[in-house]
């Protein structure tokens, strides 16, 4: 049965108190508005990104307002499956568990003819938005599992869900997304303490909407926080029994 979003939704306070959540792309957009939701509402959230400098400043924002947080640089494009197996490890020895993983990390240059991909976008591309995904959520299925009540949750996006001309290779690793979250979700539904689901938030004003979209009034997009609410929703105990759904 198809599952949808709350209407209106108002976290508790303590919706993720004790919870330790994983967010890549944690640095900027929407994964930065989360992990501030995440941590505000008493997780401990875990930091991945590229750029030590954005992530310092999420960090200390977390820290300012009494929450709790950590960084974990790791640049997926040039990540292996040892580096994967090394966070892992690393956040079962220091966290004892974790409770949530939300992919947020994003690669996308411009939309492009599928002639036009050069060979090296085709592979970062990939890397980043599929293989990347597939990796961690490989390597942190085992403490997942453990967890009393976890969810993983993969960001969509329009040109995963329908073929699009010129969303390139964004789209086809966008549509693999899809197809994987599926597919586990369904391998794993014997597991009612693990769900996992794929959410598309919508346009958003943020720096990935404005590389597709140059000519856009980007201040017409809503703020990438509207879809804070629905993500909190998912991650948290509130969203129990829903799981292999395109939200």
């Amino acid at each position: 049965m198809a599952a949808t979003l709350p209407a209106s939704y108002t976290p508790p306070a303590d919706l993720l108190k004790g919870r330790h959540i994983l967010i890549t792309g944690a640095g900027d957009g929407l994964g930065r508005v989360t992990a501030l939701a995440c941590a505000q509402h008493g997780a401990t959230v875990i930091l991945l990104g590229r750029t030590i400098r954005k992530l310092e400043a999420v960090y200390d924002q977390i820290g300012a307002a009494g929450g709790s947080a950590a960084i974990y640089p790791l640049n997926l494009a040039g990540a292996t499956w040892a580096d994967y197996f090394e966070l892992a490890s690393t956040i079962e020895r220091e966290f004892g568990g974790l409770d949530g993983l939300l992919h947020c990390a994003a690669h996308f240059k411009a939309f492009t003819p599928l002639y036009d991909v050069e060979p090296k976008e085709w592979v970062e591309s990939l890397q980043v938005n599929l293989t990347a995904a597939y990796s961690l959520t490989r390597h942190c299925l085992p403490l997942l599992s453990k967890a009393a009540d976890a969810s993983i949750v993969f960001t969509s996006d329009r040109s995963g869900r329908e073929p699009r001309p010129f969303a390139g290779i964004y789209g086809i690793a966008k549509a693999g997304v899809e197809q994987m979250a599926q597919m586990w979700a369904s391998e794993l539904q014997s597991s009612p303490k693990l769900r996992i689901n794929s959410y598309n938030p919508g346009p958003l004003r943020t720096e990935l909407r404005l590389k597709g979209y140059p000519g856009e009034l980007i201040e017409e997009s809503p703020l990438p926080e509207t879809a804070t609410p629905a993500l909190l929703w998912l991650l948290g105990p509130d969203s129990r029994g829903v799981s292999g759904q395109r939200l």
